[in-house]
């Protein structure tokens, strides 16, 4: 089954949606802020990604910028980014796709076609 962790209001996710929508591709949506993945589900997700951890911030959100996590993440531990992460679905890059076999932070339509076996 394929989760997309998203938010309603962000444009990237809209766009998103309407993409797996136009490929006939079934998925559950999860409003990311209300339903945000805790600490040992980032953790897995992280794992099962074999991305760098940096690539799950949402470096682009207002939370990012506020906390200057820029400049103090490379200083943070792994374990607390990954705490820091669980504290707020806004902290997560959206929208968040989740397969069987792969979890991809943000829309990338080429990457997806590819999880997604649609090349």
């Amino acid at each position: 089954m394929v989760k997309v962790y998203c938010y309603d209001r962000c444009s990237t996710c809209r766009k998103a949606l309407a993409w797996l929508d136009s490929n006939n591709i079934k998925y559950e949506k999860i409003d990311i802020k209300s339903q945000h993945p805790d600490e040992s589900t980032l953790r897995e997700l992280h794992k099962k990604s074999g991305l760098p951890l940096k690539r799950f911030f949402n470096t682009s959100g207002i939370l990012y910028r506020e906390m200057q996590l820029a400049s103090k993440l490379p200083d943070m531990s792994e374990d607390e980014q990954f705490t820091l992460l669980a504290t707020d679905g806004m902290m997560v890059k959206r929208p968040l796709l989740v397969t069987d076999d792969a979890v991809i932070p943000g829309f990338k339509e080429a990457e997806w076609k590819k999880v997604l076996c649609l090349d």
